[in-house]
């Protein structure tokens, strides 16, 4: 049995949820809107100021690990209307940039071109360049999963690498750094 899909989801003051007999949760907040199909199998309680996903079928594997995974969804997005979500990330390299007007991100990674980078709706992008400092890049938004989509996206097109550390990272991020070659004395 699943322990996370035990646990009951609180909702907080403000927002709003709702499941329909086909076990579409549709969630509102002050922040947005998400919606989530949850799996038939499992029964989903509004009790007060709690959401609970039961599983009326404990010895079924596939069901039980379903269970879990919709609870954390449907918890995420619960915080996500609520809260939001927040992912910054770093450019660490010398000459590298990123611009954002309205939802294109602009970004130099040491490629002979820019790559443009056109964004969802639901995100909201920021980007801060300080003299001396490395670009950061701040994403916003209250669907988890679609922001971390779209920051492996920018991460991927510059990973960190593990001699110089060059590349995109979360901040904070600690990247593995090798030595590098060392000259032999013959």
């Amino acid at each position: 049995m699943s322990r996370i899909g035990k646990q009951p989801i609180n909702i907080p003051t403000g927002t709003q949820v709702t499941v329909t007999d086909d076990n579409l949760v549709t969630v509102k907040g002050k922040v947005g809107t998400l919606t989530q199909q949850v799996d038939s199998r499992l029964v989903l309680k509004l009790e007060g100021d709690h959401l609970v996903i039961e599983n009326p079928e404990p010895e079924n594997m596939d069901l039980s690990a379903k269970h879990g995974l919709y609870r954390s969804l449907v918890g995420n997005m619960v915080k996500g209307v609520s809260e939001g979500f927040q992912l910054v990330q770093e450019l660490v390299g010398v000459g590298y940039k990123a611009q954002s007007t309205g939802q294109v991100l602009e970004l130099s990674l040491g490629f002979s071109h820019s790559l443009f980078i056109e964004l969802a709706p639901e995100i909201k992008v920021t980007t801060v360049t300080e003299r001396g400092k490395n670009p950061i890049i701040t994403l916003e938004s209250c669907d988890k999963q679609l922001l971390g989509m779209v920051a492996s996206r920018i991460r991927a097109f510059r990973r960190p690498e593990p001699y110089k550390g060059k590349g995109v990272r979360f901040v904070n991020e600690v990247v593995r750094r090798k030595a590098g070659k060392t000259a032999s004395s013959k």
